[in-house]
């Protein structure tokens, strides 16, 4: 995995072998949909090789990730945090999958870059301080529009937005296109589509 620790690689292969094993039961007849929030659901190693060269490459130090689920991304996002000196500040939901991401995090070194927040994202968004040099959305498809509405008045210059699932599953591509037209028609904003893992849309808020 190129420039990544050990500590780094190990934990990424344990998300990489617990993703395998749920594809095989998923492969098997298991029902993904009455278990889906105890599904891993990682953005994928592609991905988070992406938001993690974006990262570094803009030396942004202000992170947010609207989404921790079991932590995989929050891995990718705190190894460059750690490069940059920056720090991550994670939102969930559930308290379960925070203490699970907070575990893999320690085993990666990587926790001391991460503040964690529990509690409902619309909630949260509203006391998380600016200015955003990155944000990565990663929940439930219909809550992207209003959380992207409450970070953007909170987002630096040339900041980068990054939003997950734009192209897979196919039952969340109507929020997903949703998604990347309220961005597209907001002020100051430029997008792309990127057929990176699931899909991502990458925006980056304009320097003026």
């Amino acid at each position: 995995m190129g420039s990544l620790d050990a500590r780094v690689e190990q934990v990424l292969a344990e998300y990489d072998a617990r993703a395998a094993a749920e594809r095989k039961l998923h492969d098997a007849g298991w029902d993904a949909d009455e278990r889906r929030d105890r599904l891993l659901l990682r953005i994928g190693p592609e991905t988070g090789r992406l938001v993690n060269i974006l990262i570094k490459g803009a030396g942004a130090l202000n992170l947010l990730e609207v989404g921790t689920s079991y932590g995989y991304s929050t891995v990718w996002l705190a190894e460059a945090a750690r490069a940059t000196g920056g720090r991550v500040v994670s939102v969930d939901l559930a308290k379960y999958k925070q203490d699970y991401a907070r575990g893999m995090l320690e085993r990666a070194g990587l926790a001391e870059h991460v503040d964690w927040r529990t509690g409902d994202a619309l909630e949260l968004l509203r006391d998380i301080d600016g200015p955003l040099d990155f944000v990565l959305i990663d929940l439930w498809k219909d809550l992207y529009i209003p959380c992207f509405d409450l970070i953007a008045p909170k987002l630096a210059p040339r900041a980068l937005v990054v939003a997950d699932n734009m192209l897979w599953p196919l039952y969340s591509r109507p929020d997903a296109e949703a998604y990347r037209e309220h961005v597209r028609r907001h002020p100051g904003m430029e997008s792309i589509l990127l057929e990176v893992g699931s899909g991502i849309c990458v925006s980056r808020r304009e320097a003026a």
